[in-house]
């Protein structure tokens, strides 16, 4: 079973899941961010290209030929067969709203939550979705 990591309060639900992407690439991690929603996965695209002035955070979509060399992969398809060609080692962003189709073998999963009401709501469906299949549930308040 997964760890599932949600963190709450963030400000801005996009920004803050950058400024999460970069602490955990300089924290040597791998990460599959994973949103079927294309317009927001290009809006978090966007936004990781410019994360803070100095900082490059290497990411490209997990079907570019250059996935298997960079740490970042962007999904909005087939969840499962990104899973299943990323690196055992690597954790899941979800900036969707509903569940990851698929977790694979992964070992962690991070949720960003912020002040929205209705992702408050989307993402209460999604806790209980993953206490139900068993995950084991963490809760952090982001300052």
């Amino acid at each position: 079973m997964a760890r599932i990591d949600f963190a709450f309060g963030a400000a801005e639900k996009i920004a803050q899941a950058c400024q999460t992407t970069l602490k955990q690439y300089l924290a040597g991690h791998k990460l599959l961010v994973y949103c079927s929603d294309v317009s927001r996965l290009k809006a978090y695209d966007t936004k990781l290209w410019a994360v803070e002035p100095t900082a490059f955070v290497p990411h490209v979509m997990a079907t570019d030929p250059l996935a298997e060399h960079t740490p970042i992969w962007l999904v909005s398809s087939d969840l499962k067969q990104a899973l299943a060609r990323a690196p055992v080692e690597a954790w899941l962003l979800n900036l969707d709203e509903q569940c990851p189709p698929a977790l694979g073998n992964t070992a962690r999963v991070l949720e960003i939550v912020s002040d929205d009401e209705d992702d408050k709501a989307a993402a209460r469906a999604r806790w209980a979705q993953y206490k139900a299949a068993g995950h084991e549930l963490k809760a952090h308040r982001l300052t």
